[in-house]
């Protein structure tokens, strides 16, 4: 297969939560796209978080972009040069309070949007977590804490309660992943 030619780049604009870039791309037949416009955006982590009485902790905060309060699982980037897995870790302890003793189990790792985005989203599944401390929130984070049953998730992905890809997608990795291994 042959790739594009980057012919030149430029930065629209730059910000702590990413940036835009304007690329001048040739193709394989000679055309040449003046204005293929790349997202540039951080890694992000998120996590399955179970409970040992199966119970997943899912978190609620409102959602500029969509205009609605999203029921998700927790999420984050990694900060300085954390790894992936001290980073789910401790969004997961700002988040929601909760912490586990096992080691994080990734799931998968995949672009978001790799025809115009940069980042991939690490998927974990954290296991018989246990709720350590109250949530230490950043100032920007109005975030609600909430319990469900793992067997549950089906049906609020089905009746639309949970709207947002990421958690969607994490949930049915999680479910293969605990088939496969018979943990319950």
């Amino acid at each position: 297969m042959i790739t594009w030619k980057t012919l030149s780049s430029s930065y629209i604009f730059k910000s702590p939560f990413g940036n835009l870039r304007k690329d001048i791309c040739e193709l394989p037949d000679g055309q040449v796209i003046d204005d293929y416009y790349v997202n540039e955006y951080t890694d992000w982590v998120k996590a399955i978080v179970l409970t040992k009485e199966q119970q997943i902790i899912l978190v609620s905060q409102y959602r500029y972009a969509g205009q609605n309060i999203f029921l998700e699982i927790p999420a984050g980037k990694p900060e300085g040069q954390e790894s992936y897995q001290k980073a789910i870790l401790r969004e997961v302890q700002e988040e929601t309070g909760y912490t586990t003793d096992r080691e994080p189990v990734l799931l998968g790792q995949f672009y978001v949007n790799p025809a115009t985005q940069t980042n991939k989203i690490y998927t974990y599944l954290l296991l018989d977590a246990y709720q350590i401390s109250d949530q230490q929130l950043d100032p920007t984070e109005f975030i609600d804490v909430h319990t469900f049953d793992f067997k549950e998730m089906h049906s609020l992905i089905k009746n639309g309660e949970i709207q947002q890809l990421f958690t969607a997608n994490a949930y049915y990795m999680a479910l293969d992943f605990l088939k496969e291994n018979a943990i319950k």
